[in-house]
């Protein structure tokens, strides 16, 4: 039994070059190629045939003649000495190799390291990094690339971009990026192995595990065709062949599978499976399945595909033909802030759209998110229908409103209709998910109309029945302050509004609420009232712990001495701070231990005093304070102490010494040094004084 490679065969970018030389033999001109069109002996052999020669280098070119560029590239330097010399030049690259040649010149140009993953003696290799205009490295395989950040350990902190040649064998990228992303810490990687190639690739290992045999049929020098021969060498034997005639003979009975590179005509294709399946008419007609995989695709065409590649501004695509298929970053998805690698995945496979088809360079530009939309106008209309709560992002806040993607369907939110209430700002909504219904759906026009609002409010009313039925006085709940008024604050406790009472939000004086809580505040409260038929709720704030009265009798018990502020005055005593939120009255009687005609005689407001608690009534807030007891409390203490005094202790006299005329001057009196040598109780010392003459 064979089985063909459905890939088998020339790849767009090899079909055109052949093409573009076979369109010069048409029109008469001479024409040389810059190295073989293709890796692919007999193909060369037979161009040459019809004229077509080979030259290694631009001033072989005879003058006149048109140089057609090969499918691999050229090195710049080749192009602008043939732009020198004055040959008319064809362009046969590949357009996957052209964008590789773009990435190494911006790389460069960006003062990045460009780290490019293949063989370096490969003219595509040699031509891409003739692009980069700054510091480039060519390593073969993922065991390269580790030695070369061994031995230059800087590119592991600078900006380095990471690219393959665009046959490179798929297994040794993808352990090349994984293994630079774990050791770099600014790399970024760039998928540009072609799409086709990569394909080709996976199938040839899933048809060698499956096989007993595997033929792979292009030409020896090809790099494509290699890679097939080592892939499948892997998994069973393989052979490696150019002509039909090198086909050897298989034993009965096995199952051999049959692939070709990308550089292979279907005409020696045709001739290897002919030889193959003779005499076995079940076998499939490779004719009709390269016609098949050949066939054009139209724009606004469904297609089936399948992510091969991803770089930061595209998706790659096989979609099961020749052309090259991608899709735009912009075409992923209506979040215009979403990263490619967040919305897909390598091997995620789903319908696309064909917006553009571009013969010229073998590609085809799709869309997903359009696709998306196609669905989604159907999903939203039964969501209208059914009145379902739908979930969706907001991504954008335009004039009037706001964008909601569902999916892939963007939705308009009006101001009136985003916010529970009106005038609240739209700013906060944004990069939120949030819960809508839709209220209209216009196909012809394109738009499609939500409301977050009557999400919120059927929210509200199930929270508000469902708090009614557990409420009680004495519990705690956590809420939002939602307005202030010069009587008290509206805390939301989520669908129902309670009154914390200006009194209840502080044990001091307030003027006003907000020298406590700020609308927006979140304050823990808890319930003081409930009446369920007027839909009342009375709440508290401020905390028992934190009462001054309690702190006043637990610290300050009556016939405390404290020192207190003075804050008022008035005609029949004075008020003194105690504790914030405790003022006490100290009476006019009790202001001095004399009398005293008016307060305003004795103190001022801001003085600090020495105070008696003298009185304490709880039940009506009341503090009674005295100076007066304090002071008596003094002289009772002084009077005591005087009296347990030794009687034959001195006595000094604060009245001024009686002076004496004397004839000499006086001996000053000298302080007794012990209680023997004391002067009798009714001596007074003498002063010291200059004897009167």
């Amino acid at each position: 039994m064979v089985e063909l490679a459905k890939t088998a065969g020339f790849c767009f970018g090899v079909d055109r070059a052949v093409n573009l030389v076979y369109e010069l033999i048409r029109s008469g001109q001479k024409a040389v190629t810059l190295g073989p069109i293709i890796h692919n002996p007999p193909l060369v052999e037979e161009l040459a045939r019809q004229g077509v020669g080979v030259i290694s280098r631009p001033e072989e070119a005879p003058p006149g003649v048109t140089v057609v560029i090969r499918s691999h590239g050229a090195p710049k330097q080749d192009l602008e000495t043939l732009a020198r010399l004055g040959n008319p030049v064809t362009d046969a690259t590949c357009p996957f190799v052209k964008k590789l040649h773009t990435l190494a010149r911006e790389t460069g140009e960006s003062g990045k390291v460009f780290l490019l993953c293949g063989d370096r003696d490969h003219p595509e290799v040699q031509g891409t990094v003739s692009y980069c205009p700054g510091e480039y490295h060519v390593v073969k395989d993922a065991d390269e690339l580790d030695r070369l950040l061994e031995a230059d350990p800087s590119l592991r902190e600078r900006p380095v971009v990471l690219a393959a040649q665009t046959t490179f064998d798929g297994t040794q990228w993808q352990k090349s990026w994984e293994r630079l992303k774990k050791v770099c810490t600014n790399a970024c990687f760039f998928a540009t192995i072609c799409n086709a190639t990569a394909k080709r690739q996976q199938e040839a290992a899933q048809m060698a595990a499956r096989c007993d045999r595997m033929v792979v049929i292009g030409g020896r020098n090809s790099s494509n065709t290699a890679k097939l021969y080592d892939i499948c060498s892997r998994a069973c034997e393989t052979v490696l062949i150019e002509r039909a005639d090198e086909l050897p003979k298989f034993p009965p009975d096995l199952k051999i599978g049959v692939t070709a590179g990308a550089s292979t005509p279907a005409s020696i294709i045709k001739e290897v499976l002919s030889e193959m399946t003779e005499n076995n008419s079940n076998e499939q007609n490779f004719e009709e399945m390269l016609e098949e995989s050949l066939k054009s695709l139209n724009t606004d065409e469904k297609v089936h595909g399948v992510v091969v590649g991803i770089s930061p501004t595209e998706v790659y695509v096989d979609v099961g033909r020749k052309q090259a298929g991608f899709i735009p970053a912009a075409e992923l998805s209506n979040d215009p802030g979403v990263r490619p690698e967040d919305v897909v995945k390598i091997g995620d496979e789903f319908d696309l759209l064909i917006m553009k088809t571009n013969d010229q360079e073998g590609t085809i530009m799709l869309s997903k998110r359009r696709v998306d939309a196609m669905r989604g106008w159907d999903d939203l209309q039964k969501a209208m229908e059914d009145g379902e709560v739908l979930t969706g992002k907001v991504i954008e806040v335009v004039k009037g409103g706001v964008i909601v993607l569902k999916d892939a369907m963007r939705v308009f939110v009006p101001a009136s209709q985003a916010t529970a209430t009106r005038g609240e700002e739209l700013e906060p909504l944004k990069d939120q998910e949030v819960k809508f219904r839709i209220i209209e759906v216009n196909r012809q026009r394109r738009r499609a109309v939500g409301s977050i609002r009557s999400v919120l409010r059927d929210e509200r009313r199930a929270a508000r029945e469902q708090f009614w039925e557990q409420v009680e006085a004495g519990q705690e709940y956590t809420g939002k302050v939602k307005s202030l008024t010069s009587f008290g604050a509206f805390v939301d406790l989520g669908g129902v509004d309670g009154l914390v009472h200006i009194s209840e939000l502080s044990w001091n004086r307030l003027k006003h609420p907000s020298e406590v809580v700020n609308v927006g505040d979140t304050v823990t409260v808890y319930v003081k009232k409930v009446d369920k038929e007027a839909g009342r709720i009375s709440l508290g704030y401020r905390r028992e712990e934190d009462n001054p009265w309690v702190k006043l009798e637990r610290e300050f018990p009556v016939g405390t001495v404290c020192t207190v502020k003075v804050v008022g005055l008035t005609q029949f005593g004075a008020f003194a701070n105690v504790l914030p939120g405790i003022d006490g009255l100290i009476h006019i009687s009790q202001l001095a231990d004399h009398r005293v005609e008016k307060p305003q005689d004795v103190l001022k407001v801001g003085d600090e005093v020495r105070v008696k608690v003298t009185e304490i009534d709880f039940d009506r807030h009341r503090v009674s304070l005295s100076i007066r007891a304090v002071l008596e409390d003094e002289k009772a203490a002084a009077d005591e102490a005087a009296a347990q005094a030794p009687e034959e202790a001195v006595v000094y006299s604060t009245e001024a010494p009686v002076e004496e005329p004397a004839e000499e001057p006086a001996e000053p009196v000298q302080e007794p040094e012990t209680s023997e040598e004391a002067a009798p109780e009714e001596a007074e010392p003498q002063a010291e004084a200059p004897a009167e003459e």
